[in-house]
């Protein structure tokens, strides 16, 4: 079953000069449906990533972190490589050891060094890669990709499919960045197991922009905070969480090589991959294992941003909020108990909560004007907002989450089965 909160089809997106897209269904857990997908790119493309902050990340984030920032690392790019249904986590040596025949299969089919070959994996922890299948199977993906010179929107929803493991649906976005003739396109996987730092996910987003990879870098770390690392499913941070950004240099209109805020298409740039990371995030949100009700949390009158993000999230995943939202019950005092176990400054006596437009309490009061019914009602829609200020200074942030009911258990309950 497709999510209710699902968009109505997957977006028609643009090609990206420079990216070859393949999928390949090699069994290596599902059947019948493509499980490898291969972005093949162009020499000098630019790559920054962010990575999950568990301390037990899986082998394809510890290989992509080597190649990433470690000595003599020239942040280039020639391919990203994913998997799907095994994460490739807790697999000790046998881990890497697929990991790394997967990068230099992938380098010689393309003519490139493996250290330019990025990698990720999504599934079951602590079941190992079958190592034959996968050596099989990856000359047969690099055999999918696609000769035409540029990408259709079918090329983008196979890809995004081959990603998925619970998603009810590919996610995908793009914008384009104004004045350059360019635009951002991503993709991206999650559905459970999802709260920062980052949400538990994959994401795969590229441009056709010339950007340095220090450049590139330093936007998508800003950009994570206010997506990715702003939406909650389940509390639960994974082992694989991993966001590439690629920049091929091949758009129509080349100009200039964007270096950093001073250059002149820097905030055209910023603000297009602000508004596809975003869109991705909440897409993640929408398809939450057994999800109902999509969430926006806006914290204001907190000591700083990130204390108002930290109350955020405690409203976000406490378990007894969101199991009132999913029974559309308006049980506000379990919002005043996330706000007073989130360990930052918050003045009783002056919380205001509402409910979409519903005023529930104010002056650390229940709200003489309060209507139960009215509350509910918003409730009832399959998105609403919920706004606290806890009356102590100028910090605020947004926070994005879902219900928690039956259907979540569910799924995870037999997520091996």
């Amino acid at each position: 079953m497709i999510s209710p909160l699902a968009p109505a089809s997957f977006p028609t997106l643009p090609p990206v000069h420079g990216v070859q897209l393949a999928s390949y269904a090699a069994g290596l857990r599902y059947q019948k449906r493509a499980d490898l997908m291969l972005a093949a790119l162009a020499p000098g493309t630019s790559v920054a990533g962010t990575f999950t902050q568990s301390l037990c990340p899986s082998a394809p984030v510890d290989w992509c972190r080597q190649i990433l920032s470690g000595e003599g690392a020239d942040r280039q790019a020639r391919a990203v490589v994913c998997n799907a249904g095994n994460a490739n986590a807790f697999t000790g040596e046998q881990g890497h050891t697929a990991a790394k025949l997967t990068a230099d299969v992938i380098a010689r089919a393309l003519g490139t060094e493996a250290e330019q070959v990025y990698l990720a994996s999504t599934g079951v922890i602590g079941e190992t890669l079958d190592t034959d299948a996968l050596a099989a199977a990856l000359p047969l993906l690099v055999g999918e990709l696609s000769e035409r010179d540029a990408l259709g929107p079918e090329d983008w929803q196979r890809a995004a499919e081959a990603i998925t493991t619970t998603d009810t649906y590919p996610k995908g976005a793009a914008e384009p960045v104004v004045g350059t003739g360019t635009n951002v396109v991503g993709i991206a996987k999650g559905s459970g197991m999802i709260a920062p730092d980052m949400a538990t996910m994959l994401a795969f987003v590229f441009t056709d922009l010339a950007v340095t990879p220090e450049a590139l870098q330093s936007a998508l770390s800003a950009s994570v905070v206010a997506s990715y690392n702003s939406i909650t499913v389940d509390s639960d941070t994974s082992t694989s969480d991993t966001v590439l950004l690629f920049a091929t240099g091949q758009g129509q209109d080349r100009g200039e090589v964007i270096t950093g805020p001073e250059s002149p298409h820097w905030d055209a740039f910023v603000a297009a991959l602000d508004s596809v990371n975003l869109s991705l995030a909440h897409q993640i949100v929408r398809d939450g294992e057994g999800a109902s009700k999509f969430i926006t949390v806006t914290v204001t009158g907190a000591e700083t941003d990130r204390a108002a993000h930290r109350i955020g999230m405690a409203i976000a995943n406490s378990p007894l909020v969101k199991t009132a939202f999913a029974a559309e019950d308006a049980n506000w005092g379990r919002i005043v108990m996330a706000v007073g176990k989130a360990g930052e400054r918050a003045e009783r006596d002056k919380l205001t909560i509402r409910i979409g437009d519903e005023l529930i309490a104010e002056q650390g009061w229940e709200s003489p004007t309060y209507s139960e019914a009215r509350a509910t009602e918003f409730m009832k829609q399959p998105e609403f907002v919920v706004s606290v200020d806890v009356g102590v200074g100028n910090g605020e942030a947004t926070v994005w989450t879902c219900d928690l009911g039956h259907g979540y258990i569910e799924i995870n309950a037999g997520y091996r089965s």
